[in-house]
């Protein structure tokens, strides 16, 4: 039997041996086909920034004559409004709040807040979920803008000088025992999220004016909708010499930013010895905490110090 011979599809295709290049198929995503996968679209990304500094300036100015009429009538308006604004900001910002444990017992007296500090929007976040007054550096009173809200928000300026340290204490002090809480940030600088600094004793010289100090841990967990890793923390950690427009501008562009505020269970200061004790105690609860979301474990308030004599 006779084999027919092939067909010289060579031959038949000369069009095919023409073509010295292989075919090349456009991305869908802007940029290289695998290295803009995890980015913002750059067009959009800078239109969402644009919308929501638009919507938090046209929110902060609705805000501020009402918050500025309420400091002058009687009542407790001037204490609950800042919370609804800071909440609603955050929405603007599109900043998601998760929020484990609850805040201190409703009992009378003033509870001093300590917390671990890694951005200027620890400020939002805080402010969105207690009704307490933030204690900030006096250069923040003289921010555009920042410094007119933080004045109507009842912030307490304090200028770290030697010369006035007994005047601010006294102030911090007289606050607390007229029943205002207080959020304080005992590292005494933003850190790059990736870590704790140890807490400053000197920030709980009045912690035996509050009927009750509770630990707070406040970590940015997810970025994108995802989980937060080292290479994340610096879109949301303001840290060094970073300018707050450029590092704003860039956060501002993301968007599934999240962050998780773990309120630890609260205690009498008296149930420590003194101050350095307690700024220890503290400052391992917190790093625990963090050093558990930051690794994507489940968040879990964790117990107060246990008492002990001095």
């Amino acid at each position: 039997m006779t084999v027919p011979a092939r067909k010289n599809t060579d031959s038949a295709n000369p069009r095919r041996l023409s073509r010295k290049k292989p075919l090349r198929f456009t991305p869908r995503l802007p940029g290289a086909m695998w290295a803009g996968v995890m980015e913002d679209r750059p067009l959009g990304g800078r239109l969402r920034a644009v919308r929501r500094i638009a919507a938090a300036l046209v929110w902060t100015l609705l805000c501020m004559p009402v918050q500025a009429l309420l400091l002058v009538v009687p009542g407790g308006g001037r204490d609950h409004f800042p919370k609804l604004y800071y909440r609603v900001l955050c929405w603007l910002i599109g900043l998601k709040l998760q929020v484990v444990g609850r805040s201190g017992p409703a009992a009378p007296g003033a509870t001093l807040y300590i917390c671990n500090h890694t951005s200027w929007l620890d400020v939002l976040a805080l402010g969105a979920i207690l009704d307490a007054r933030f204690v900030a550096k006096a250069e923040v009173g003289t921010w555009p803008l920042f410094g007119w809200v933080a004045k109507l928000g009842r912030t307490v300026f304090v200028s770290r000088s030697r010369g006035r340290t007994g005047d601010e204490a006294r102030e911090l002090s007289a606050r607390l025992r007229a029943g205002q809480s207080l959020i304080l940030f005992p590292e005494g600088t933003t850190s790059d999220g990736a870590r704790v600094l140890p807490f400053r004793s000197s920030f709980f010289s009045v912690a035996g004016d509050a009927a009750r100090v509770q630990p707070l841990t406040l970590v940015y967990d997810r970025a994108g909708g995802l989980p937060a890793g080292r290479r994340d923390r610096p879109i949301t950690a303001w840290y060094g010499d970073m300018e707050t427009a450029s590092h704003a501008w860039a956060l501002l562009r993301r968007s599934g930013t999240r962050a998780t505020v773990v309120l630890h269970e609260a205690f009498a200061p008296a149930d420590l010895p003194n101050r350095k004790t307690m700024a220890v105690e503290v400052g391992r609860i917190v790093s625990m905490s963090a050093a558990a979301l930051r690794q994507n474990r489940p968040a879990v308030a964790l117990a107060a110090p246990v008492r002990r004599s001095s």
